[in-house]
């Protein structure tokens, strides 16, 4: 059963998943790892979470689709929560993050190189000879 995301009352751990893009077992983890403040619960135990809290969780999925760590999205969340926060270093943050992904960009690009140089270099028939398997084996570049 679908909750309205504008009903008031709480909601329990599966309707937070699904109105927040994030599994059930991954909202666990983020309150374990204190990314979600602890939650409500029932007298049997039953964590009930607030639109306050599904809306985290939301930031949290957002966060983690643009590549950030957990570091940088508890850092994230505090700036977030914090009213008085400067943007100076929420821009900070997400800069020393692109320059990260920059990096990355560049050394996956050099390694999707020397493997079509390699292959290139590869006959790929029946012959033995082959080499990507003798570059594996020397560990030098290409």
């Amino acid at each position: 059963m679908k909750r309205d995301p504008s009903a008031t009352s709480p909601f329990n751990i599966g309707q937070a998943a699904e109105l927040s893009g994030v599994s059930a077992k991954m909202v666990r983890h983020y309150e374990a790892l204190g990314l979600l403040p602890k939650v409500l619960r029932t007298e049997s135990g039953y964590r009930q979470y607030t639109e306050p809290d599904v809306h985290t969780l939301r930031f949290i999925r957002r966060a983690r689709d643009l590549g950030f760590g957990m570091a940088e999205i508890a850092e994230l969340l505090k700036l977030w929560q914090n009213k008085r926060r400067s943007s100076a270093e929420v821009k900070r943050i997400a800069l020393a993050h692109a320059s990260d992904l920059g990096r990355k960009i560049e050394e996956l690009t050099a390694m999707r190189r020397t493997l079509e140089h390699l292959a290139d270099c590869c006959h790929g028939d029946e012959r033995p000879e082959c080499p990507i398997l003798g570059e594996l084996a020397q560990g030098r570049e290409a």
